[in-house]
């Protein structure tokens, strides 16, 4: 089941790592240095932190890379919802993204609530 699961969350966020990727690509130039890159590193260190903390094993390693990954993730929300407004992305494809950054956050969440 454990397996299933991290096999599950981890194919949910590399799916959204190529989401944001591809979503960023349209970004102005201008923010290459600025929402682009800030975006991409908050959407990577959602998977990195996971996937370091569930290597770690200690729990309460493992809780703290996950409580990084999971404010990674927040950071990464709120981006998008900015781009949004900014209008460098389209509402379908902000809801699009946003179904996989709240499954995720579900999922970390679920993890958060049940460790010591």
């Amino acid at each position: 089941m454990e397996n299933n699961f991290h096999g599950e969350l981890r194919k949910k966020m590399n799916t959204c790592v190529h989401l944001v990727y591809a979503l960023t690509r349209k970004f102005p130039r201008e923010e290459l240095y600025g929402a682009t890159s800030q975006l991409r590193r908050a959407i990577l260190s959602v998977i990195l932190n996971y996937i370091e903390g569930y290597a770690r094993g200690r729990d309460k390693v493992h809780k703290n890379f996950l409580e990084i990954s999971y404010g990674s993730l927040q950071e990464a929300k709120y981006l998008l919802s900015f781009a949004l407004e900014e209008g460098y992305i389209l509402r379908e494809e902000y809801e699009n993204v946003l179904i996989f950054v709240d499954d995720i956050g579900g999922m970390l969440w679920g993890i958060l609530r049940r460790m010591p």
